[in-house]
């Protein structure tokens, strides 16, 4: 049984390094998603495998986490050296709306649903590795680190733990980065800040982190969301590396996402 109306998997035997494409079509986006995904070698008996989603930035989508930053490289060989637990690596598209869509619902799509809702369940339904008991953890870079943050805010039940690169913290800083104006999304978002819904939530909200470089241009905004959960008493890890808002520094960084979730 599938809650979705077409599903298609890619066939084992072309697949490579771990890798595998799902596509659903979703009402939540009126129309398919794509999840790339690296799936681990274990025994077969084995399910529940945690499920680490990773959120793309800009321009991107469902291929660029694993073929731009190697993501299931560093996730297979943490594996392999025993330093992570096995877990099944999620890197769906944000559901492709202009030049991002910022993981929240808009022009008729919920694109917050397609990633809180339908990318866990496609994953449990069709991947016999995962299961209803997979915990889960979000992760992501620019705007998907602002996804991230948001999503795992707004849904703290849902997730285990939360992790931001080089993250968009304020929806007003999207315009440094997309062709669309502020005004397509700001209408359609009820927290357009990521301290505030963290404040609102924050008594339930999962382990989190953030890291961005000392080179990017958000890292002021990035140390001030930092300032601002130390007021409020809001437990987090943040930490600063050399580097810029490039694949360079999340290829080597997201290694921190995977040890913070194995934890």
């Amino acid at each position: 049984m599938t809650t979705f109306r077409t599903i298609e998997l890619s066939d084992k035997s072309f697949e490579k390094d771990g890798l595998r494409f799902l596509t659903v079509k979703t009402p939540n986006l009126k129309g398919r998603g794509d999840i790339c995904l690296f799936v681990p070698e274990i025994e077969k008996r084995v399910k529940n495998l945690p499920i680490y989603i990773l959120l793309h930035g800009v321009y991107g989508s469902a291929w660029v986490w694993a073929w731009k930053g190697g993501a299931h490289t560093t996730a297979a060989k943490l594996m392999r050296e025993g330093v992570i637990k096995p877990a099944i690596i999620a890197m769906p598209s944000d559901g492709l709306w202009g030049d991002g869509s910022a993981y929240f619902g808009h022009h008729e799509k919920n694109f917050d649903q397609w990633i809180v809702s339908d990318v866990p369940r496609a994953i449990i339904e069709h991947i016999p590795q995962a299961g209803p008991e997979s915990p889960l953890c979000i992760g992501g870079l620019s705007m998907g680190g602002y996804g991230a943050l948001m999503l795992g805010a707004r849904f703290p039940d849902r997730f285990k733990a939360i992790s931001g690169h080089s993250s968009i913290t304020q929806l007003d800083q999207m315009p440094m980065f997309v062709e669309e104006p502020l005004h397509a999304y700001e209408p359609y978002c009820e927290w357009p800040n990521v301290v505030d819904i963290m404040k609102q939530n924050q008594d339930r909200l999962p382990a989190l982190r953030f890291d961005c470089g000392t080179s990017d241009e958000l890292i002021e905004s990035n140390r001030l969301l930092h300032r601002q959960l130390s007021e409020f008493n809001i437990a987090h890890n943040y930490e600063e590396f050399e580097g810029g808002h490039e694949w360079a520094y999340w290829q080597k960084h997201v290694e921190e996402t995977f040890k913070f979730f194995n934890e």
